[in-house]
């Protein structure tokens, strides 16, 4: 084995999978290692930067971020990075300083909004070039970005009318992603819970997990009407799990999902679905 595989699979803890037949499997190193072969398609996910909240070194905790998720995306080819909500801590004027950080991020990079996050829908475009609901056509899968807050900072439910029409256009597509900051039911202190969110997904089987940050202690999986709803831990901020990482995510060629947490450069709950 290379240095550079020896160094990829070193200490992991707990690979899951989202079997394509339903269920959820933790694998071993061996196990993990030949589902890898068949990815088809990867993505990462980090959250919760807080970038300007004090007593945090924003700068640092950016520049290490994107420098770890880049020689990740050298040795494993992430066809694009999301960027989970509260980019910033509250003040508007720090967006841009938290952008030219990820601007250094070598992969397609798109951003969700997060409860902190408090500037307008207007200027989160203006900055971004995106608004804050977004829907990745990507040729394995649909990833659809829905907000869960807005610039008051209040925890929201996604706009159900406007994800409703996401869902029923991407119904063809055999796989879809939810990333959305705040957890819609409340499973822990800081989530909301809006029943009428996961009626709506009954309806829609393709959708194979849900994709949160906001919970910065969080980085493993709750299942709710046998859909994984995962957290990502963060990369920022000044409270959660002792690491700083992000989740990366491998649709494999049988339909099944292989995801981890990189806390930034060794794996942690490596699940498959």
């Amino acid at each position: 084995m290379d240095q550079s595989r020896r160094s990829f699979l070193k200490n992991i803890s707990l690979t899951a999978v989202l079997l394509a037949g339903g269920g959820f499997k933790f694998l071993s190193e061996a196990e993990a290692g030949a589902l890898r072969r068949k990815t088809i398609y990867r993505f990462a996910l980090a959250s919760d930067g807080h970038y300007g909240q004090a007593g945090t070194a924003s700068d640092e905790l950016y520049a290490t971020i994107v420098k770890h998720i880049n020689e990740f995306h050298q040795q494993h080819p992430l066809a694009v990075c999301i960027i989970n909500g509260d980019v910033i801590h509250n003040e508007k004027d720090y967006l841009l300083k938290a952008k030219k950080h990820l601007d250094g991020l070598t992969m397609p990079y798109y951003t969700g909004k997060g409860n902190h996050d408090l500037v307008s829908d207007a200027y989160w475009k203006e900055v971004w070039g995106q608004l804050p609901n977004l829907v990745l056509k990507e040729k394995h899968c649909h990833i659809i970005i829905a907000n869960t807050s807005n610039e008051k900072g209040e925890y929201l439910s996604p706009d159900l009318v406007w994800l409703a029409e996401q869902l029923e256009a991407s119904k063809k597509k055999k796989t879809v992603f939810l990333v959305l900051h705040i957890p819609q039911k409340k499973w822990t202190p800081n989530g909301i819970d809006t029943p009428a969110f996961f009626e709506l997904l009954k309806k829609y089987p393709n959708v194979k997990a849900i994709f949160h940050g906001h919970e910065h202690d969080q980085d493993g999986v709750k299942i709710e009407n046998n859909i994984p709803c995962l957290f990502d831990s963060h990369f920022g901020g000044n409270w959660g799990t002792a690491y700083k990482g992000y989740r990366v995510v491998e649709l494999l060629d049988d339909g099944s999902i292989l995801t981890y947490i990189m806390n930034p450069i060794e794996k942690l709950n490596e699940a498959s679905y």
